[in-house]
């Protein structure tokens, strides 16, 4: 937030100065000074009298309206700036007086390791007192609660980010401007749906109101969008000023960069996990990368090709003749637009580049896309066996998008947001209301979480994503693009003491029986005929460690992870038995025990038969290293975290192609339901009827349930104690008792509870989701 604090001081006061203090008719020698050397011109004299300086300033009244502007919004920075200094204080002083970690230290931790010492001082000192003991998932909800509820409204595509543009076709904007109102609008800003950091306001939690709140929430949205409006010309300066003193200098030293590819706001939101961390989510994508790139390089146009090849020849022509006339005499730089022009013809020179293909390189798309899942873990059905045409690779960009694009957008956001707003957001109030009820989970110790984020198979699961039979949520209730069953898995490898719910725990069982009865019948265990690897691997990884792991016994005093990997990526197809028998070498027997004894007869002084026992396994997925490790220390001692991270890293990698697979299976022949072709209104969702008449301006819920409609008896939501507002299940920290609950449409009442003390939380910042503060709450 700081370094933000000073460069919008910096920004505002050096343009300010720019604009007025400055007398560029002698800066360009368009009239001389009162030298007697007319050629000895300092910067200097080019500065304005402090008093003409002060006058020009007084006299322009738009100068006077940024300045005043600009102040209101420095103090806002400052004031928010003291508080989460206060509170940095306070997690400060938590760390070292709770967790006993300085902070000399403190970098050189990793996140399972502050994780676990959470929650072994909550056995000793109760810092949550609403519950005995705290689990992972507790730990991860109270920091990720909103995200959770973006990434959830991005699946149910209850977001205005998608449309469709005369001549463009479909495109995504969802720029950081955008997505500061949407924060504002729904977690902290003035009159929004939340009361506080881990409460949501108790009229939202009732379906009685439904439509007065929609239309009070449309309002709020119109208001919120109109002041946008008017902020429109000040966000735009501020944002084409920022642009320019940003990249100015990189596009000059690096032409390139521009294009150079990242992912996008959109793409984050919409391949993150429920309860990821960012520096997971960032790791994960950032493996990803160098495929991404090679797959959109696939697609290089001939002509175009042929264009940039002819125009960077005839730029060098020019560029080779100007360097070797400076060469000769330096005096032609001082001939008037030579420098220009060299700098000129170096950038076409570099922007052509980017359009010619590496020849020496073979692609192939199909197995790049293979590739690209192993790391991103989600895409849409109809990419498999279509990556090879430009559709494909449009909607792939709508995720992995051109760093020109990116700073365009932004350009663009102070203009299309508050007509997004107004023209777009408005009309989902109701179903924003709708889904804010229905998908609310009260946790104790934790507050009010998105139920999505609970990622229980039988509240959300999807049957085409291996949840058939233990599911029993509708259209409505199901998450899509098997979000919650990825999720699930991805958060039991990365969290291997955390213990699912019964039903999460039967599907992870399911899903592990399915892998070992795959590799008996596919290859009978055979892993030394298993490549698929070799497809998850990139050249940032210790890829040795990755090999040994998969292809039999390791031994592990030969790794060499210091050195940087250099295999090339080998892709091949990834069948069901391929999968299986990759995951089947994450078991006990053939994985973790030879681990563990090649590495203490290499590396031990002594055998630890304790410790080189049967690790406890995982439930349903495998052994993970980390695990299988707990019971000794001279292994948590010797392997480094890093291999641990990427040994559970591969491991997901593996699963979410295992589990693509089996899902293209079961879905074969069936219409995909998937992000890129969902409409506004899902048709498949049964007609909602209101509670009243509906004010005028206020569409109906098509998709989102209300009152009205029968009942089902159903098993609770999970075995801690939490409450689902809406009427669909509830349990209670003094057990488990079945609760009436709605199958397709969950809706009733909610017996209002006295509420926790205040927690007090860094206050977010409009910055980029990775410059947000973490949203650590306090303990008492």
């Amino acid at each position: 937030m700081f370094s933000i604090f000073r460069q919008l001081v910096f920004v505002v006061t050096f343009t300010v100065f720019l604009v007025n203090c400055v007398d560029y008719d002698i800066l360009f020698a368009n009239k001389l000074v009162n030298h007697t050397d007319s050629s000895k011109v300092t910067l200097p004299d080019a500065f304005l009298p402090v008093d003409v300086c002060g006058a020009r300033i007084r006299d322009n009244v738009f100068v006077i309206f940024i300045l005043v502007i600009s102040g209101v919004f420095w103090l806002h920075r400052l004031i928010k700036f003291i508080y989460n200094i206060c509170c940095y204080w306070e997690i400060r002083s938590f760390y070292i007086n709770a967790l006993k970690m300085s902070m000399a230290d403190l970098p050189y931790f990793t996140w399972q390791e502050m994780q676990a010492r959470i929650v072994e001082i909550q056995k000793e000192h109760q810092i949550c007192i609403h519950k005995k003991e705290l689990t992972e998932l507790d730990i991860y909800h109270r920091i990720l609660r909103f995200k959770n509820y973006m990434v959830a409204m991005v699946n149910k595509s209850l977001l205005p980010v998608r449309f469709r543009a005369p001549l463009l076709g479909d495109i995504v904007f969802y720029t950081r401007g955008l997505k500061y109102n949407f924060e504002l609008i729904f977690f902290w800003g003035p009159g929004s749906l939340f009361e506080n950091e881990w409460s949501l306001k108790p009229e939202y939690k009732r379906g009685s109101n439904r439509l007065e709140l929609a239309d009070k929430l449309s309002t709020r949205i119109l208001w919120i969008g109109v002041a946008n409006l008017l902020l429109c010309p000040v966000i735009l300066i501020w944002q084409i000023l920022y642009a320019f003193f940003s990249y100015t200098e990189v596009i000059k030293r690096e032409p390139g960069s521009l294009g150079a590819r990242c992912w996008s706001l959109y793409g984050r939101c919409y391949l993150r996990h429920f309860n990821e961390l960012d520096h997971e989510l960032m790791s994960r994508l950032s493996k990803g990368y160098k495929a991404s790139s090679k797959y959109m390089n696939c697609f290089m146009s001939p002509l175009l090709t042929v264009v940039a090849k002819n125009v960077a020849f005839f730029a060098g022509s020019i560029l080779a003749v100007l360097i070797a006339l400076t060469i000769y005499d330096e005096d032609v730089l001082a001939v008037e637009h030579v420098l220009t022009s060299i700098t000129l013809l170096g950038v076409c020179i570099t922007v052509c580049r980017s359009f010619i293909p590496d020849k020496h390189l073979v692609f192939c798309p199909e197995q790049l896309l293979k590739v690209i899942l192993a790391h991103i873990h989600y895409m849409p059905d109809h990419w498999q066996g279509n990556a090879h045409r430009y559709e494909t690779r449009d909607e792939f960009a709508q995720l992995f998008q051109y760093k020109a694009v990116f700073i365009m957008e932004e350009l663009l956001s102070p203009v299309i947001t508050p007509f997004i707003l107004i023209f777009c957001l408005r009309r989902k109030s109701l179903e924003i209301i709708d889904f804010f009820r229905n998908f609310t989970v009260e946790v104790v110790g934790v507050g009010d979480t998105c139920s999505f984020a609970q990622m229980d198979v039988r509240q959300h699961g999807h049957p085409a994503w291996m949840s058939a039979g233990k599911t029993e949520a509708s259209i409505y209730q199901q998450a899509e693009d098997g979000k919650t069953e990825l999720s699930l898995m991805h958060f039991a490898i990365t969290n291997p003491h955390w213990q699912p719910p019964r039903e999460s725990t039967n599907f992870i069982s399911q899903l592990k029986e399915k892998v070992h009865r795959e590799a008996i019948c596919g290859q009978q265990g055979i892993l030394t005929e298993n490549h698929i690897f070799s497809s998850i691997q990139s050249e940032s990884e210790p890829h040795s460690l990755i090999a040994n792991l998969l292809v039999g016994p390791p031994s592990l005093a030969s790794l060499n992870l210091g050195r940087e990997a250099s295999m090339t990526n080998h892709v091949v197809d990834v069948g069901l038995a391929d999968g299986a028998s990759a995951l089947r070498s994450f078991s006990p027997l053939s994985t973790s025990q030879h681990l563990r004894s090649s590495y203490a007869s290499t590396r031990l002084p002594r055998s630890d038969s304790a410790a080189l026992g049967g690790g406890r396994a995982m439930v349903g997925s495998g052994t993970d290293a980390r695990t299988a490790s707990s019971g000794s220390s001279a292994w948590e001692g010797q392997l480094n975290s890093m291999v641990l991270s990427e040994y559970a890293s591969t491991e997901m990698s593996i699963h979410a192609v295992y589990m693509h697979e089996l899902h293209k299976q079961q879905s074969r022949g069936q219409l995909s339901r998937h992000t890129w072709h969902r409409q506004d209104s899902d048709e498949s969702s049964e007609g909602i009827p209101d509670d009243g008449e509906a004010p005028r301006n206020l569409p109906r819920s098509n998709t989102f349930p209300c009152a009205g409609t029968p009942q089902q008896e159903g098993a609770p939501l999970h075995n801690t104690a939490q409450r689902r507002y809406g009427g669909t299940t509830e349990s209670l920290s003094g057990g488990s008792r079945p609760m009436a609950r709605f199958s397709r449409i969950p809706m009733g009442g909610w017996a209002e509870e006295a509420q926790a003390s205040r927690l007090h939380d860094p206050v977010p910042e409009e910055g980029s989701e990775d410059e947000l503060p973490p949203h650590i709450h306090k303990v008492t």
